[in-house]
């Protein structure tokens, strides 16, 4: 299989895991999608229930490239050594270098690249899969003076079926402890003011994080996040973006049509 045939399967194909993981990072990191490139960008799944912080995830090793990612550029990871080298009070860059290393499973496996700390957040905050990447179209406008317009709203009926009504915006941390903190703490704010976790995450001169129930819906959300943030700068080009209001917003989110398209589009009936 090439990568430009690479897709990550309906959940109820049951593939495990680990080749949904590696459909995933092979289609994001195809070239022509210009999303990441050379060792950028990260891929992960939760291997059990989540919510409740401990566990194990699977993620991207170091350094590893994901167009060409291979079963053993994947580390299984115990989430709870990760989590707590962030509470941790003396934690520095070395400590928590040296949690992630103790948290892999197998000895002898790769390094988990130090966005583990973020996907460890996420995933241990409800989500199934995360999917992080550096498109060209929304690093365009996250480093740029208007960064936060890519979070502002909705411009088309079709972002709302894939990435919601509401994304997140986080302004720029070193990749870390000090970003995976921070997204702790916003993935709590967020949940409290609409009731679930983001599917977007816009993550100012960075990249971009989608968040999933599976490795199938990350790679959907980065799709229409890559899209809509091509849209937004082709409309900044001719003038302001026009955001769709909330009336249009809710109409969407709960017509029965879109919910349907919603199951479709997960691969159920």
């Amino acid at each position: 299989m090439t990568a430009h045939e690479a897709q990550p399967a309906p959940a109820d194909q049951l593939l495990a895991p680990a080749d949904q993981l590696l459909a995933l990072a092979h289609a994001v990191g195809e070239p022509r999608r210009e999303l990441a490139i050379l060792g950028e960008g990260n891929v992960s799944a939760r291997l059990d229930p989540a919510g409740d912080g401990a566990g194990r995830m699977l993620v991207k090793a170091s350094g590893s490239t994901l167009a060409t990612a291979g079963a053993e550029d994947l580390v299984e990871c115990e989430l709870a050594p990760i989590l707590a080298a962030l509470d941790a009070a003396d934690a520095d860059d070395e400590a928590v270098g040296a949690a992630l290393m103790a948290s892999r499973v197998d000895p002898e496996a790769k390094r988990p690249s130090v966005e583990a700390l973020l996907h460890a957040v996420v995933l241990a905050a409800g989500a199934g899969a995360a999917c992080h990447t550096h498109p060209v179209s929304a690093n365009g406008i996250l480093c740029s003076d208007r960064a936060e317009l890519i979070a502002a709203g909705a411009l088309f009926p079709d972002s709302i079926v894939v990435l919601g009504q509401h994304a997140l915006f986080v302004p720029y941390l070193d990749p870390g402890r000090d970003l995976a903190l921070h997204m702790r703490d916003a993935l709590a704010a967020f949940v409290a003011q609409h009731g679930q976790l983001p599917k977007i995450a816009y993550l100012q001169n960075h990249g971009i994080f989608a968040i999933g129930e599976d490795a199938a819906e990350c790679l959907r959300i980065t799709e229409m996040a890559d899209k809509h943030a091509r849209i937004l700068t082709a409309a900044l080009a001719v003038g302001e973006p026009v955001f769709l209001g909330d009336d249009v917003l809710d109409r969407i989110e709960n017509r029965a049509d879109e919910h349907h398209r919603r199951r479709v589009l997960q691969g159920k009936r």
